[in-house]
């Protein structure tokens, strides 16, 4: 997702996402539109929130992460309590947060992976469109979510606070397939409220949203079951229908004295 944002080739979905919006905001300028932009950035550790963009970042066992708390309101929109919010006006900035970010971000070594994600980060952009021509606003909100792999522990080899986060990243992503198996088969109840990654991203997966989902597979033979089960997944998210996007526009009224 994040990839090397220092080099062209090796730029991830996250920052490559994020130029295109930003060329496409400049395009149309001369169309009238003028945008404005907010970005966050958090992770889930262990079942629970850090704000990657805080500038004193606190651990789990400082106690740094019990004040985030997650609320929709009734459009929809959702508000992490005391979280960093950012205006960015340009591509440089927003790379500049990415950076900051991915210093702040749990990571370990596990036998499977020298630096291995131990959370689930979430980049939000917030965008705010006014055409000053007719008079129409739109605004939107776009998450780009990168989520640590499971993993099976008699490969990893974790123990300890490693085992901790192993089980908490599994369990997550059983919550998440939990909620797209719920969705897919129309049930009248979502279990969105099972994790912390599932409340958080409940509009991201029904209502006027639309959700893209990458399955990455890994090429070695050995991981041939982890592959198997990734496929299995996918078909299930790529049966599951969440609803239509609806464009949020208005039309603003002005008033002369």
């Amino acid at each position: 997702m994040m990839g090397n944002p220092e080099l062209h080739d090796q730029k991830g979905l996250i920052p490559r996402s994020l130029e295109q919006i930003f060329q496409t905001s400049q395009a149309l300028i001369s169309q009238g539109w003028k945008y404005k932009m907010q970005a966050s950035m958090l992770e889930i550790y262990n079942e629970a929130i850090c704000d990657l963009l805080a500038t004193n970042h606190t651990t789990i066992q400082d106690g740094g992460a019990s004040k985030y708390s997650i609320k929709h309101d009734a459009n929809g929109n959702t508000h992490v309590s005391d979280l960093i919010i950012v205006d960015v006006l340009s591509i440089n900035e927003v790379s500049s947060l990415l950076k900051r970010a991915a210093q702040s971000r749990s990571v370990g070594r596990t036998q499977m992976n020298e630096e291995s994600s131990r959370s689930h980060c979430v980049f939000t952009l917030r965008i705010f469109g006014v055409n000053e021509g007719t008079n129409q606003q739109v605004q939107g909100v776009l998450n780009l979510i990168d989520l640590a792999g499971s993993e099976r522990l008699n490969k990893s080899g974790a123990t300890g606070d490693r085992l901790k986060e192993t089980q908490a990243i599994n369990k997550s992503l059983s919550c998440l397939s939990d909620v797209i198996f719920s969705i897919a088969k129309k049930e009248e109840h979502v279990p969105f409220r099972n994790s912390k990654l599932t409340y958080l991203l409940q509009p991201c997966l029904g209502g006027g949203s639309k959700t893209l989902v990458f399955v990455n597979l890994s090429p070695e033979v050995s991981s041939t079951g982890e592959s198997i089960c990734s496929l299995r997944f996918a078909a299930r998210v790529n049966s599951c229908e969440i609803g239509i996007p609806r464009r949020q526009t208005q039309v603003r009224s002005l008033a002369q004295g």
